[in-house]
């Protein structure tokens, strides 16, 4: 009968000090999540609905003979997304409709492709040229 006392003591013990540790972690987490809400939220209501995120395309498209998404891909190079993923990622378009956008603006020497020999393996990069840059912000 002792014996199994101890056994259960020593049983609560193995779960109770993780436990002990886990539960303020979890409550700073909890915590720090509802502050970025509610901060989130109050940036909400002071945004104009107006606010344009590429600010920039409407005046380039007056003058350019480019689309208003080979602008917003320019402008996220630009602004420094160097990887496919990012590009997607910040613009929205698929895959399709990305990579051949992409190689509209390389044909046309807007951007340049840079592949860098890494442990895993290759990764590429692209980077706006100065034509890019010039069109761009012409």
């Amino acid at each position: 009968m002792e014996e199994e006392i101890y056994a259960w003591a020593a049983l609560l013990a193995i779960f109770i000090i993780p436990l002990a540790s886990l539960v303020p972690r979890m409550l700073r987490k909890r915590r720090k999540n509802k502050k970025t809400q509610t901060i989130s939220q109050e940036e909400e209501k002071f945004q104009t609905p107006s606010h344009d995120k590429y600010p920039k395309e409407s005046k380039t498209m007056s003058s350019s003979k480019y689309s208003t998404k080979d602008m917003l891909v320019l402008g996220e190079l630009i602004r420094g997304s160097k990887t496919f993923e990012n590009i997607q990622k910040n613009t929205k378009f698929n895959n399709k409709e990305l990579d051949g956008i992409l190689e509209d603006l390389e044909k046309d020497e807007m951007l340049k492709v840079q592949q860098k020999k890494r442990l895993l393996g290759i990764k590429i990069e692209l980077h706006p040229t100065d034509k890019g840059f010039k069109e761009y912000y012409s």
